[in-house]
């Protein structure tokens, strides 16, 4: 649960001539995650893919180029069976697809640019002026431009190089016929537009009139698409038909491309080769039984090492590796003993085989209620293989967190109802894990909900299982919106900092128990620091030392008429010594704080700049009550809107949900005011836009709840906690081996 599930380096010793069955067994089993050789071993090569692997590449191309033509999914068929002789009728639907696309091409390439020519001609129409008076001039010249009218003609009038023009206009669009002077260029009118932000228009080849002319590009373009529309349909076909196919056919060569690939990460020599790979230990026996039953005793199979490091890399226990060489009775034989000799040869450091040089990859080993849980520690990083794996505290506080900042009944159910959609709708591995999540984080919302008496920012539950069922006077619990109970609003904020203390210790405590693998000194040192001045600093703010200078809410927060009644008001000053000429009362608290900052400056000098941290970091999870009473306070606006509210003589908040505004008045007399009357007392129309305010507001309320609480829930993890003991950057496990999801046995 802490630790990633335990992994064995595994070593397959053999005879070039059982490589490919060997390849196929550790294939079908998915389970080694193989190591790529170096090259650093003498005498060993990477070895060469196997015959067929550039043809089978090819055709994996192909197969995969024709289902991006179809537009084809990976969900659009189900499993079946792959028959022989399958490459020729791959073949006849490549060429069918390929000569559909082909047509396709065409056909769009053509309805492009009659749709270039529609809105070529389109100027022409505002005209109105037939296509063939504005060309085919000698003596003049004619041009057809859109721009501004009077920048046009001002140009052209000003022009040295035209002696007379007419210009004709169709909204921006201008044709402007110009008499040259006798010395002027060829093109007069672009002479004189140089100037002028227009846009040049050919005239379209055509006797027709522009509308005609419309007319029959309209009609082709009609044909075009009709035509394309055919050849979809036909390849719509070619989908519903063959897509099983295509994706068997694809499944099949993808797994004969690895295979083939495979040996580029082994080590070879002309008769042998060696595999290494990471395998979960448990599964070691399963390897040895498969490869037993397909090659029998051509090949020597190895546990080289079970990983089990320290967080540093050191390796904490090594299993040593049994020696034997394999059996020499043939020249298979002979070649996989050499193989394995020239390996121990090369490669031993103190009676075990040092290979490949790569670190286990990581299998997070966590309970199932723990799982979704991991994909918020990936979005940092995956845990080394030789570090705690922190999901787990994941788990047992980050829906905590989250429940108390929102803490309402109603929103809970929301959530927990979003999160099982989720995490049964989608296939998608992280739209479930956070669906997860969301189960979680609704269910302790509804907890807290149930503390506050909150459904929907409504007191309901408090006065009906506290109150009425109950009759408890401690609970349900105030979030502190209201004047009378405003001590409870600075209460929150003392609970979140000793929320934030002893979640940093649990950080603390976690790099204490890392670091034990160096020995207890340095555990202590580098760990017991920072736990010493953690907790030396905040009892010493939480003692009555200087009480004066500290504020009245740390004292009187859980005090016997405080807002949580514990009768604890502060700690003792616990004086040990006065030191001699400042007269500083030097306490026990304070003691500890300074032992442990030498203990830092001891172990780490610069660290020490940073041990204010144990105080900021804890004020960080103040953000929490923060977060509580915005939430709050935005359920209480919407529901005042809507309900109305009055404030009862002892200063307490009620909404208007049973009564008329006129109740206050009659029941209190004057002692009680009317916040608002809400808008379901004020008519019908006022009513109606009540409802969608609820609505909205709520839904509003309910987003954000995740975008601030949950965002801050997760930056209290990632920052304040992971930082003590959590430093990631593990390698994935990635077993050598493909599902089969659309081929059947």
């Amino acid at each position: 649960m802490l630790r990633p599930e335990q992994m064995s380096k595994v070593s397959v010793t053999g005879s070039r001539a059982v490589m490919a069955p060997v390849i196929e067994t550790i294939h079908e089993l998915n389970l080694v995650h193989l190591s790529d050789y170096d090259g650093s071993w003498e005498g060993f090569d990477n070895g060469n893919p196997i015959e067929g692997a550039d043809q089978a590449s090819e055709k994996l191309v192909t197969v995969r180029a024709l289902e991006n033509t179809l537009e084809l999914s990976a969900d659009e068929a189900e499993p079946g069976r792959l028959e022989t002789g399958w490459e020729d009728r791959l073949e006849e639907i490549r060429t069918r697809i390929n000569e559909l696309d082909d047509q396709r091409g065409e056909v769009t390439d053509e309805l492009r640019q009659v749709n270039e020519k529609i809105d070529r001609v389109a100027p022409f129409a505002e005209l109105g002026i037939d296509l063939d008076l504005l060309s085919g001039y000698e003596s003049v010249d004619v041009a057809v431009v859109e721009g501004p009218v009077g920048a046009i003609e001002d140009a052209i009038a000003a022009s040295d190089d035209v002696r007379a023009f007419e210009t004709f206009t169709g909204g921006d669009v201008v044709a402007i016929v110009a008499a040259p002077t006798a010395d002027a260029d060829d093109a007069p009118i672009d002479d004189a537009l140089v100037g002028v932000d227009v846009t040049r228009h050919s005239v379209p080849e055509t006797e027709q009139s522009p509308e005609a002319y419309v007319a029959d590009l309209e009609d082709e373009k009609a044909d075009l698409e009709s035509r394309r529309e055919e050849i979809d349909a036909e390849l719509a076909e070619i989908k519903r038909e063959e897509a099983g196919f295509l994706l068997r056919v694809e499944e099949e060569l993808t797994v004969e491309v690895q295979q083939a690939e495979a040996p580029l990460q082994f080590a070879t020599t002309d008769r042998a080769f060696i595999a290494e790979g990471w395998i979960p230990t448990d599964e070691y026996d399963r390897l040895v039984a498969a490869l037993d039953d397909a090659v029998g005793d051509s090949v020597e199979i190895e546990e080289l090492e079970r990983a089990d490091y320290d967080r540093h890399g050191a390796h904490s226990h090594t299993e040593d590796v049994q020696e034997g060489a394999p059996s020499a009775a043939d020249e298979d034989d002979e070649a996989a003993a050499d193989a394995d000799d020239q390996q121990q040869k090369a490669v031993t450091d103190g009676g075990s085989t040092v290979t490949m040089g790569d670190e286990p990859p990581t299998v997070q080993n966590n309970p199932g209620v723990a799982k979704p849980f991991e994909l918020l520690v990936q979005a940092v990083n995956r845990p080394k293989y030789s570090e705690l794996d922190p999901t787990i505290f994941l788990f047992l506080t980050f829906p905590a967190f989250f429940g108390f900042m929102i803490g309402d009944v109603g929103y809970g159910i929301m959530y927990v109802a979003i999160g099982a959609y989720m995490a049964t709708q989608f296939d998608s591995k992280g739209v479930t894990s956070l669906g997860g999540v969301a189960i979680w984080a609704g269910l302790f919302t509804i907890l807290f909900g149930i503390i506050y008496g909150e459904i929907f920012g409504l007191h309901i539950l408090g006065e009906v299982i506290w109150h009425d069922v109950f009759h408890s006077e401690l609970l349900p619990l105030n979030k502190g919106l209201e004047p009378a109970a405003s001590d409870f609003a600075l209460g929150w904020m003392v609970v979140s900092v000793l929320a934030g203390i002893v979640h940093l210790n649990i950080g603390y405590i976690l790099d204490f128990y890392e670091n034990l693998s160096h020995g207890f000194k340095d555990a202590l040192f580098h760990s017991g620091s920072w736990i010493l001045m953690i907790n030396g600093i905040w009892v010493w703010i939480f003692s009555a030392q200087a009480e004066g200078s500290k504020p009245d809410f740390l004292f009187e927060t859980f005090a016997s008429d405080g807002p949580f009644p514990i009768g604890f008001t502060g700690f003792p000053e616990w004086v040990l010594v006065t030191v001699p000429g400042i007269e500083f009362p030097l306490t026990a608290p304070l003691l500890v704080f300074l032992i442990g900052l030498v203990m830092l400056i001891v172990s780490e000098p610069v660290e020490a700049v940073e041990s204010l941290d144990v105080v900021v970091n804890v004020f960080s999870y103040t953000r929490m009550g923060a977060v509580l009473l915005a939430k709050a306070g935005m359920a209480f606006v919407v529901n005042l809107l809507f309900f109305g509210a009055y404030e009862d003589p002892d200063g307490e908040f009620h909404f208007l949900r049973n009564h008329e505004p006129s109740y206050v008045a009659e029941h209190y007399g004057e002692g009680a005011e009317v916040i608002f009357n809400g808008l379901m007392h004020s008519g019908t129309a006022a009513l109606l836009g009540g409802l969608v305010i609820l609505v909205l507001g709520h839904i509003v309320v309910l987003v954000l709840g995740v975008t601030s609480a949950g965002l801050q829930g997760v930056r209290l993890e990632y920052v304040e906690f992971f930082n003590k003991f959590y430093e990631g950057g593990g390698e994935n496990y990635e077993p050598f081996g493909t599902d089969r999801d659309h081929i059947e046995d």
